[in-house]
C-alpha cells in the first residue's frame, strides 16, 4: 500500500512537500516514482529513484525546481517542489516498481504498485 499526504492548494512561486508511506509489499530493489496527471490526460513522470537513491530521474519539466528523495527506515519517499507554476496543478502519485530501463522508470509502465493520489492546485 502506498499512501500519499502533504498536497493542497499554494501560491505561484511556493512551495509544497509531498511524503508517501509504504507498507505490505516487497520493498527491495523497488524504483520509486511520482507521477501526475490532468483530467483526461496521461500520466507524466515527475520523479523516479532507484532502491539505493543512487540514481534519479526527472521529467524535463522540472528544470531543477523538484526533487526526489527517500528515507529507507520509514520507507517514505518524498517530492520536494519549489517554484510551483500554475501548470504544476494536477493529482500526484506515489508509485513502487521494477522498470528496467530509463525510459521505463519515467513511464507508468515501469510500476505496478500505485497510491491514491494528493492534489496540487497552484494558483
Amino acid at each position: 500500500q502506498l499512501v500519499e499526504s502533504g498536497g493542497g492548494s499554494v501560491q505561484a512561486g511556493g512551495s509544497l512537500k509531498l511524503s508517501c508511506s509504504a507498507s505490505g509489499f516487497p520493498g527491495n530493489n523497488l524504483y520509486m516514482a511520482w507521477f501526475r496527471t490532468v483530467t483526461g490526460t496521461e500520466r507524466e513522470g515527475v520523479a523516479a529513484i532507484s532502491d539505493a537513491g543512487d540514481t534519479t530521474y526527472y521529467g524535463d519539466f522540472v528544470k531543477g525546481r523538484f526533487t526526489v528523495s527517500q528515507d529507507k527506515t520509514k520507507r517514505t519517499l518524498y517530492l520536494q517542489m519549489t517554484d510551483l507554476k500554475p501548470e504544476d496543478t494536477a493529482m500526484y502519485y506515489c508509485a513502487a516498481g521494477s522498470p528496467w530501463t530509463q525510459q521505463q522508470a519515467m513511464s507508468r509502465w515501469g510500476y505496478n504498485y500505485w497510491g491514491q493520489g494528493t492534489q496540487v492546485t497552484v494558483s
